[in-house]
């Protein structure tokens, strides 16, 4: 059966959830007391975790941080705080576990002390694993053939999963090749590049080969593997149905879009600089898209394929991979995505109640309405993404189009959903700190600056009326920062009044 992004976007709206393992032939493993899923809050293992409770396991989810996003709507998974980083923080996750995943990877790192920590953190699980007694480790990596020119960062893949299966544990390996998917990094990639040019210059490395796989065959792919017996450290490559270059990826995106878009070939060897460019057309910065790129200069395509036999099930084609992400953002279904997991250990930053003292610097702004609370935070929660700021968008952009440039994040990043928001969603440049219902809605910057920056609204009930307010934090010690923050100052009172005023406008 063909499918079209129109028929896609005209289904029901459910629940963001559907199980996606109801056809896999392995079956539930009584034996398996706990399973623990590391990197729980990132664009793979959130989406590993539900299955995984719908199958039927004790989940025990690890994340670094109490930004536990939307590990809270699953009751029954316990979260443990850790940090492979830090030896002695893993031996309280992995008690009593029976299998471990092991989805921490390197993909928003560039310089090499980060990946030379990939290597660290995979020894330490490696070593705490064996101490607790695991029976299993189950990594994702990347496809790719050693001493072939892999990036850094498939090669970075490559030497986690070595360390891995260098212990006494049995180790299970997954590669993979480009994860299409909604809320997926390359997904948006090259989305992002077909609605903004209606020509694109190829380089000359466009014609290499790749095997795409759908995020929902990926799932499948890991709770299959856990399910079969272990027979010692396996290696599995898993893949779409197809082998496309990587023009043709765009090509078939550009047909299901409708748009007609013309391929330029040129003369360009490096990634860097393509890699670049991208974080300035897409929603991904560009230490990931470097990340992306650099694999793109050798083929990864399945070699290894006995799993295909093992875990017989039919994957989805890469364009109806590609419909169903459009159609999942068309419904603001997106369960996860990479921004999730980015900039790096952002789930450490320093909260706004962690400060040893309030931030010196303080603009607030109020205005009082009659207005319910209800309708004033829907509109607060709808702020940023393609909604916009309500009012002096341009402001907004322009900063986040300087943040991008000198590689931030930039406020192209969006949101995950138009029209619901969780703790740890990013909204553009900020990302949810604290949430509170009809009450408060706290915002931390991930802007490069010379100092740390919140944004708050309140929602506070006065009886007959509501006061909304608006108030900047900015905690800084250096004369840039401070410079930094008078420099600014003088535009506060334009930009938030004004999003005050609209905020009140929406709310009815």
């Amino acid at each position: 059966m063909t499918l079209s992004f129109r028929d896609m976007s005209s289904m029901s709206s459910r629940d963001t959830f559907e199980p996606r393992c109801d056809d896999l032939p392995t079956m539930l493993q009584p034996h398996i007391e706990t399973v623990l899923v590391t990197g729980a809050s990132g664009y793979i293992g959130g989406r590993l975790v539900p299955e995984l409770v719908a199958r039927g396991y004790r989940v025990r989810a690890m994340v670094r941080g109490p930004e536990t996003g939307d590990l809270v709507s699953w009751p029954e998974v316990e979260v443990v705080t850790a940090d492979a980083l830090h030896r002695e923080s893993l031996d309280r996750a992995l008690v009593g576990v029976t299998v471990a995943y092991y989805l921490i990877h390197s993909m928003v790192l560039g310089p090499e002390e980060f990946a030379r920590a990939d290597l660290q953190s995979a020894r330490n699980f490696r070593e705490a694993a064996q101490d607790a007694g695991v029976e299993r480790i189950i990594y994702l990596g990347g496809l790719g053939e050693q001493r072939r020119g892999l990036s850094h960062h498939l090669e970075s893949r490559q030497q986690v999963a070595e360390v891995l299966a260098d212990g006494s544990v049995p180790c299970t390996i997954l590669r993979a090749s480009i994860i299409i998917g909604s809320g997926s990094a390359s997904f948006e990639i090259i989305k992002g590049l077909i609605d903004r040019l209606p020509v694109i210059p190829f380089p000359t490395w466009a014609d290499n080969l790749s095997q795409p796989i759908g995020i929902r065959d990926v799932v499948k792919y890991l709770v299959g593997v856990m399910e079969l017996p272990s027979e010692g450290d396996r290696t599995f490559d898993i893949g779409g149905l197809e082998v496309l270059t990587y023009r043709q990826m765009m090509i078939e995106l550009a047909s299901v879009l409708g748009k007609r878009t013309r391929f330029v070939r040129v003369p360009i060897h490096g990634t860097r600089l393509v890699a670049y460019a991208i974080s300035l057309l897409t929603p991904v910065p560009a230490p990931i898209s470097m990340c992306l790129t650099g694999g793109l200069k050798v083929d990864t395509i399945c070699s290894r394929n006995a799993i295909q036999t093992l875990i017989p099930f039919q994957p989805i084609s890469y364009r109806e991979a590609l419909v169903r992400a459009l159609s999942r953002e068309e419904q603001d279904r997106v369960a996860t995505r990479w921004s999730d997991a980015y900039p790096p250990a952002h789930e450490l930053s320093i909260k706004l109640h962690q400060l040893r003292r309030p931030p010196r610097y303080r603009a607030a702004y109020e205005r009082e309405t009659e207005r319910s609370a209800s309708a004033l935070f829907t509109a607060i929660m709808r702020i940023g993404g393609r909604e916009g700021w309500f009012d002096a968008n341009w402001m907004w952009r322009l900063r986040g189009a300087f943040d991008r440039m000198i590689f931030g994040v930039g406020a192209a990043r969006g949101r995950r959903s138009a029209s619901e928001l969780r703790i740890g969603d990013v909204i553009d440049f900020w990302r949810v700190e604290d949430l509170q219902p009809e009450r408060r809605l706290l915002l931390r910057s991930e802007m490069r600056m010379p100092g740390r920056a919140w944004l708050e609204f309140t929602v506070e009930d006065l009886g007959t009326k509501r006061r909304l307010g608006i108030t900047a934090h900015y905690a800084t010690r250096s004369v840039n920062g401070r410079a930094y923050w008078r420099f600014f100052e003088p535009f506060h009172w334009y930009i938030f009044a004004r999003l005050l005023r609209q905020i009140e406008r929406r709310s009815r």
